[in-house]
């Protein structure tokens, strides 16, 4: 099982795109189409897929909404921190 990350850990690992409320860490975009913001849940699903680990999406409109959490193991684990990383690349990519 995966370690949880103490509270320092989590910080010290937030990237500045990134925000943490307790347990869980969140980064919100807005995307320049409905179809691009579709693309990149698409391409966030693959990743999240090949890590099997799997981010919560909330999409309205061109907004994407991520929040990562391993809930398996309680809290937040470097999983979280690993997917983070790859889904600011996928943005960072457009």
């Amino acid at each position: 099982m995966t370690e949880i990350l103490s509270d320092a850990e989590a910080d010290r690992a937030l990237g500045s795109n990134w925000t943490r409320s307790g347990s869980v860490i969140s980064r919100e975009v807005e995307l320049a189409s409905f179809p691009q913001a579709i693309e990149v849940v698409d391409r966030v699903a693959v990743l999240a897929e090949e890590a099997d680990h799997h981010p919560d999406i909330d999409i309205r409109w061109r907004t994407l909404t991520f929040r990562l959490s391993t809930h398996s193991a309680g809290g937040l684990t470097s999983k979280d921190f690993a997917l983070a990383e790859q889904i600011d690349a996928v943005l960072s990519s457009l």
